[in-house]
C-alpha cells in the first residue's frame, strides 16, 4: 500500500492545480546601482551540516520506496553531487517494513559519495530505534523528522492520534548522533511550535510553508470521496513563517520550503533569516517532464541569477546577503 502511495503523491503533484501564495512577493528589496563589485567574485557558498556545499539550496525530501522513485532518487541525487548542494529524501518509514525498498533510499548516498550531504526522513511518532535505521540506511549526515497532520487527517487511511509527538521527537534527539531536523510538509510552523521544539534540543527547523506542494489537495485527489477545497488555503505562508520563526535564537538554523521556485525566492528567504532554502515540487516537474538534462539546466538558471539578484543587491556571499534592508508590504505586512 504505501508502494502504490508513494507512487500516487508524485502522480497527484504534477495534477494538482490549487496555486498558494507564500507571500515572498510582498517583500521588497532594494536595487543597488552602484554595487562596486566584480560579478565573477560573488560567493554563494557556505557550510551546512559540517560541510561546505556551492549554493544555499537543499533539493528537499519527495519520495522513496518503489522502483518508481528510486529512479527519480538516482536522478535527483545526481544533480545534488553534480552541484553539490544537500538532498533530503522521502519519508524511509516503507523501508523499515520493507528490506526490499531500502534500495530506492540507498541510491541516494552511492550517487552523491561520502563527501556530500544526505538527509533521511520519518514521522514524528517513529521510534528511536527506527530513527537509528533510517540514519544507517543513508549513512545520514542528518535526519528530518515530518510534521504532516493536515495530510493524515485527509488521508483515508491516516493516522487520527497526534498525542506524544513533541516527547518523542526529544527523545530522537537526545539518542541519534547526527542533528535532528524538525520539518512540515507545507502547512508552516508557528513560532510557538518553533519555540517548543527549540526548548526540547531542536536545532534545525524545515518550516515548509503554505505556497507550495498542498497535501491536502493531493490527498483528496486520492480519497474523492469527501470534498476538501475549501480547505486548500489552510497553513501559515511561508514568508510569514520564516519572520516568525526567526525571532528565536541564531543558533536555530532555518531552512525555508514551501513554494521555493525561483532565484528570488531563495535570496528573499536568506534575507528574511533563513540559512538555506529547500526546493522539491519544483525541480521535480522539471525532472519528470523533460528529463535530468532539463533539470539541470532549471539549476544552472537559478543559480545564475541567484548570482545576479546578489550583485543587484551590491552583496558578495551569502552573510552580507542577510544583511538587506528589506521592507514589508500587503498581506505579509499585516500579518507580521
Amino acid at each position: 500500500m504505501r508502494k502504490a502511495r508513494k507512487k500516487e503523491h508524485v502522480e497527484n503533484y504534477l495534477r494538482t492545480s490549487f496555486k498558494g501564495d507564500n507571500l515572498l512577493g510582498d517583500v521588497y528589496l532594494p536595487h543597488n546601482a552602484l554595487p562596486e563589485l566584480n560579478f565573477e567574485d560573488i560567493d554563494t557558498s557556505l557550510i551546512f551540516l559540517n560541510k561546505k556545499i556551492n549554493f544555499p539550496i537543499l533539493i528537499n525530501a519527495m519520495t522513496g520506496g518503489s522502483d518508481f522513485s528510486e529512479e527519480i532518487n538516482r536522478d535527483l541525487s545526481t544533480i545534488a553531487r553534480d552541484f553539490n548542494i544537500p538532498m533530503a529524501v522521502g519519508s524511509e518509514t516503507i523501508a523499515l517494513e520493507d528490506d526490499e525498498a531500502e534500495k530506492s533510499f540507498k541510491v541516494v548516498r552511492e550517487t552523491i559519495g561520502d563527501e556530500g550531504i544526505v538527509i533521511g526522513n520519518i514521522g514524528g511518532l517513529s521510534t528511536v530505534e527506527d530513527a537509528r535505521i533510517a540514519i544507517d540506511i543513508l549513512r545520514a549526515d542528518a535526519l528530518q523528522i515530518h510534521l504532516n497532520v493536515a495530510q493524515e487527517l485527509v488521508m483515508d487511511e491516516g493516522d487520527r492520534d497526534f498525542k506524544g509527538v513533541l516527547q518523542n521527537i526529544e527523545s530522537i534527539v537526545k539518542n541519534v548522533n547526527v542533528p535532528v531536523i524538525v520539518k512540515e510538509v507545507g502547512f508552516g510552523i508557528s513560532y510557538d511550535v518553533a519555540k517548543r521544539l527549540y526548548d526540547i534540543g531542536v536545532r534545525y527547523i524545515d518550516i515548509s510553508g503554505f505556497g507550495g506542494t498542498n497535501f491536502i489537495e493531493i490527498e483528496n485527489l486520492r480519497n474523492p470521496s469527501m470534498d476538501f477545497t475549501d480547505l486548500y488555503s489552510w497553513g501559515i505562508p511561508t514568508a510569514a513563517s520564516i519572520i516568525q520563526v526567526r525571532k528565536l535564537p541564531d543558533d536555530l538554523r532555518i531552512i525555508a520550503s514551501g513554494g521555493i521556485r525561483t532565484s528570488m525566492d531563495i535570496v528573499k528567504s536568506i534575507v528574511l533569516g533563513a540559512d538555506i532554502a529547500g526546493i522539491s515540487g519544483e525541480i521535480l516537474s522539471y525532472l519528470v517532464h523533460g528529463g535530468i538534462l532539463n533539470a539541470k539546466e532549471y539549476m544552472d538558471n537559478t543559480i545564475y541569477k541567484l548570482k545576479v539578484i546578489m550583485m543587484l543587491l551590491g552583496k558578495k556571499n551569502i552573510n552580507e546577503l542577510r544583511e538587506v534592508d528589506y521592507k514589508l508590504t500587503g498581506k505579509l505586512r499585516e500579518i507580521v
